[in-house]
């Protein structure tokens, strides 16, 4: 008895190349075949993390504030207002508030279709360091290990820039409210090409009191 074979479809000879580099790429990458349709987003979109500066007639000083953009710290120069809550008397806590409020603020139109957020969360503040505290301490409301990491990277980054808080270059000192001795937070290259893993250098000892 002769077997019937089974006719196979026929494909157009135009098809045959798509068809075998179809199956090679599936066979070599272990992966099924599958006519559902798969919804993968849309194409993402590139951002040119850019601004213009910002004009002169605002009154205050200027600062670079580092935003995120393209999950990087990317610096803005911009022109920093004096705080607007409550009066610091410390004048480098006042310096640290007014640089606080910068970051807290929603980027702006420009900004934003740059390319540019903060995560820097709204109601954090700068107080005066306490006694005992190392020189150039900024003590926040919030202890700076609950700060969201990519909020203290930012922090750290813009307080390190400023040349109206820091003389000299360095690690940034940072205490929260309680009496726990103040961090010393360093900003690095690292820090802002991977903001969401900012280091801390440690403890910073308090100095030895002066015998009475």
């Amino acid at each position: 008895m002769t077997r019937m074979r089974r006719a196979l479809p026929v494909v157009p000879a135009v098809l045959v190349p798509f068809v075998a580099a179809a199956l090679l790429a599936t066979s070599a990458c272990g992966i099924r075949a599958t006519t559902v349709p798969v919804d993968v987003g849309a194409a993402p979109s590139r951002v040119s993390c850019d601004t213009q500066p910002q004009p002169s007639g605002v009154q205050g000083f200027r600062a670079t504030v580092e935003l995120v953009c393209g999950s990087q710290l990317v610096g803005v120069e911009r022109v920093v207002p004096v705080p607007e809550k409550k009066p610091v008397r410390d004048p480098l806590a006042m310096v640290a508030q007014a640089l606080l409020e910068a970051l807290e603020r929603t980027p702006s139109t420009e900004e934003r279709d740059a390319g540019f957020t903060s995560e820097v969360p709204v109601g954090l503040s700068a107080g005066a360091p306490r006694p005992g505290d190392p020189e150039g301490t900024v003590r926040l409301s919030r202890k700076p290990e609950d700060l969201p990491p990519v909020a203290l990277s930012q922090i750290v980054c813009t307080l390190a820039g400023s040349e109206a808080l820091k003389a000299t270059p360095g690690p940034v000192v940072l205490g929260g409210p309680d009496a726990d001795p103040p961090r010393a937070w360093e900003c690095t290259d690292a820090v802002r090409s991977r903001p969401e893993s900012v280091p801390t250098l440690g403890e910073i000892a308090r100095p030895t009191p002066a015998p009475s």
